[in-house]
């Protein structure tokens, strides 16, 4: 097995990750237009602007559509495909005429997934392809087969998963020659499983938590990268209304607020921070196409929580203090 550590795979990368998702207009199977192109061509610029430079995409996100905008971007400007580092996901297949929602861990659709995204984003390499949902069908062997034949032909880096836990990612490295160097999943102030289950491990008040044993510990010994999306809670703590929301989410949006003000920052900053200060070095994913949105998270690189903060924002979010 290859002993290539994650600060080499991905010695380039940004702290924060652009998350392409709302690109492409509608999810349906009609053409980009040229606004969709001009959105993606800002969102690119506003994210470098503010030293973002890894951008995330999945070959479903608008049904292909936001690869293929983003790649009408890059090729308008193609000088801007060396200032990023470029992801993408497969695995998730919608409903079609061969049958129902499923995922599709398979080699064969692995390899086509990866010739579509590479042909919508019009570059010949991915820097690192994500098993988008773990396939309860799925083969090790089979999978490690796509990878070294996809890697041989120069079409993807690196490889990594998304939305799997420590005993999935086990059970594909131990077939896998190269390491699985991206874990993408769902974290926020308002997604706390991942830090509950640090403090709740043989606490009775932890048996409601399942996000999976040893999956934070992977980040903090730095056997993977973790990736965060959701990690702007839906705008709920930043800017979204808050009429008839609950009273725990209010009052940690205020909180958020009145941290802001005493960082000097914005409240996306401080939304960011909270993930960006634990040690497993986690990337938040932020997925909007709001350029002044996109600058205000961008200074989440700027200010390291105290430790009292980080915790008072855990406190307010769980809405109780902790065991």
């Amino acid at each position: 097995m290859s002993d290539l550590p994650i600060h080499r795979a991905l010695s380039s990368a940004s702290p924060i990750v652009y998350g392409c998702m709302g690109l492409g207009g509608p999810w349906d199977t009609g053409d980009i237009t040229r606004a969709d192109v001009d959105t993606a061509r800002r969102c690119i610029e506003a994210a470098l602007a503010a030293g973002i430079t890894v951008f995330d995409h999945a070959d479903i996100y608008a049904l292909g559509k936001a690869e293929s905008a983003f790649g009408a971007a890059l090729a308008e400007s193609p000088g801007l495909r060396e200032r990023m580092i470029i992801q993408s996901k497969c695995g998730i297949r919608f409903a079609d005429a061969q049958g129902t929602k499923r995922y599709d861990l398979s080699p064969e659709w692995i390899m086509a997934s990866v010739d579509g995204s590479l042909q919508r984003l019009g570059i010949e390499q991915l820097d690192i392809l994500m098993l988008h949902r773990p396939d309860p069908l799925m083969a090790p062997d089979a999978i490690a087969e796509a990878f070294s034949r996809l890697q041989a032909q120069g079409k993807v880096a690196h490889f990594g998963v998304s939305n799997m836990n420590a005993p999935q990612i086990a059970l594909l490295q131990r077939a896998i020659a190269q390491p699985l160097v991206v874990n993408q999943m769902e974290m926020s102030l308002l997604a706390r499983d991942a830090f509950e289950e640090e403090v709740l491990a043989g606490h009775r008040g932890g048996a409601s938590v399942n996000f999976g044993p040893g999956l934070i510990e992977q980040g903090v010994a730095g056997e993977i990268q973790l990736q965060a999306w959701g990690s702007l809670a839906g705008g709920w703590l930043s800017g979204r209304n808050l009429s008839g929301a609950m009273p725990t989410r209010q009052r940690l949006a205020e909180r958020v607020a009145q941290l802001a003000r005493s960082y000097a920052t914005s409240r996306e900053a401080i939304v960011l921070a909270w993930l960006m200060r634990h040690p497993a070095r986690i990337q938040p994913v932020i997925g909007t196409t709001d350029a002044a949105r996109i600058a205000a998270c961008g200074q989440a690189t700027d200010i390291s929580l105290l430790r009292e903060d980080w915790y008072s924002l855990w406190e307010t979010a769980r809405g109780e203090e902790l065991p």
